[in-house]
């Protein structure tokens, strides 16, 4: 039987938040969404224009259509809108066996408020202390705990008193004024911290998308702070890869995964195809005894994960050029670290092979007019990188790494594996 989750929310009619987000973020898990509407919403990219909340006892009706027939694994809550409706939702979800999680609707991301004016004593008084996990942002925790959160130190208190029921707290970092978002997950006993890459500001439906993540992990068996962390990295993900559909806000794509399988597979065949013409064309003297890799990284790729490369890598055994293993995503090397670091400056230079360098490539590269930059790598390789390519200006065709004013390797850089072999077949 299919695992089965239950998100209680809003619908937006735009259908890039609420319900509709639920659906698909749930689905790109692999989990079946059951929804229980609280509101009707006209909404779209730039503006809530009308609520209509549903009644208590239509939403009673769906919630014991749904639980009377269906095996629900983990549930959610959303958009609640006023206190006669959370009343109503936990007094039947408090019952139940299954983990449950409260994301705090209370404006919608484009700034209209989702929330009548005895909605937050309602959060506070009646579900928040029963729900395994909530998922305020600064401003939701703000007003559920009535204080002012402008410091780590704010942001550790508004936890406790969030969690002080036993609570699992989730309290996101987005609207925080900082250089990385820095989430932190409080659970009772220690404080967690979750730092990512800011993005562009997340669009429609963030909230919605990660809370439904989480429910989604939670159904499939995974604990609250495993469920937390792999939800973390996939909204990531959606809101690197936000769309347009109005004239607002972009929307955050929920489905990211599911589309970006196909992506990944393709990549996978790109790396080792590649892998199998360096092999045949690569003189053994380009391979140093650590052996020689390739990588290929996602769009907008954020950690090593999302990097593709050869396991074990390409090397020089019984006089022959063999490749050990496959081309898969997240192999720990230099090579994919040196590759993230470059996307900081061009996310359009997303592939590289690292070389061996004899005494003629250098030259050869400025005859066949390829741009090179030389980098002392020092104690920290990426950071050299980074700053050279800073000072330079522009990332070039190929890096020179040099080890204590010795040239020792020479990184071949390139938009795709194709494109960089087009740039070692024109050095051989």
């Amino acid at each position: 039987m299919m695992r089965c989750a239950l998100s209680v929310a809003g619908s937006d009619s735009i259908g890039g938040a609420g319900i509709q987000a639920d659906i698909k973020a749930m689905a790109a898990l692999g989990v079946h969404a059951h929804t229980v509407i609280t509101a009707i919403t006209a909404q779209n990219t730039c503006s809530v224009k009308k609520i209509q909340p549903v009644d208590t006892e239509m939403i009673e009706a769906q919630l014991d259509a749904i639980l009377s027939d269906s095996d629900v694994k983990a549930a959610k809550t959303g958009m609640l809108y006023n206190g006669d409706i959370v009343k109503v939702v936990t007094e039947v979800l408090e019952d139940e066996h299954f983990p449950f999680v409260v994301d705090p609707v209370l404006v919608a991301g484009v700034g209209d408020s989702l929330a009548s004016e005895d909605l937050v004593k309602a959060l506070k008084r009646h579900i928040i202390p029963v729900c395994d996990i909530v998922t305020p942002n600064r401003y939701e925790a703000e007003a559920l705990t009535g204080m002012k959160i402008d410091s780590e130190d704010d942001v550790r208190r508004a936890c406790e008193l969030l969690g002080k029921e036993g609570t699992t707290v989730y309290l996101k970092g987005g609207h925080m004024d900082s250089k990385n978002v820095v989430d932190t997950l409080y659970n009772g006993a220690e404080f967690i911290r979750f730092e990512y890459p800011r993005l562009e500001r997340a669009g429609h439906g963030g909230g919605c998308t990660l809370s439904a993540y989480i429910t989604a992990n939670l159904a499939k068996g995974l604990d609250a702070v495993n469920a937390i962390m792999r939800s973390r990295e996939m909204i990531q993900e959606s809101i690197a890869n936000m769309y347009v559909i109005g004239k607002g806000d972009k929307v955050v794509d929920p489905a990211v995964r599911m589309m970006q399988d196909p992506v990944r597979n393709d990549m996978l065949n790109d790396v080792n195809s590649a892998a199998d013409r360096l092999v045949r064309i690569l003189p053994k003297d380009w391979i140093s005894k650590a052996g020689l890799d390739i990588c290929f990284a996602m769009p907008n790729a954020s950690s090593i994960r999302d990097v593709a490369s050869i396991e074990k890598g390409i090397s020089v055994s019984g006089g022959r050029i063999r490749k050990n293993g496959q081309a898969r995503f997240g192999i720990q090397n230099q090579l994919s670290k040196a590759v993230l670091t470059v996307m900081e400056h061009d996310p359009e230079q997303r592939a590289a092979v690292n070389v061996m360098l004899n005494k003629d490539v250098a030259s050869i590269i400025e005859e066949v007019g390829m741009t090179e930059l030389s980098v002392d790598t020092g104690k920290d390789p990426a950071a050299a990188t980074s700053n050279a390519i800073r000072k330079s200006g522009s990332v070039p065709d190929a890096v020179v790494f040099k080890s204590n004013g010795n040239r020792g390797a020479i990184v071949i850089l390139g938009k795709d594996p194709k494109n960089v072999l087009e740039k070692i077949s024109s050095i051989l």
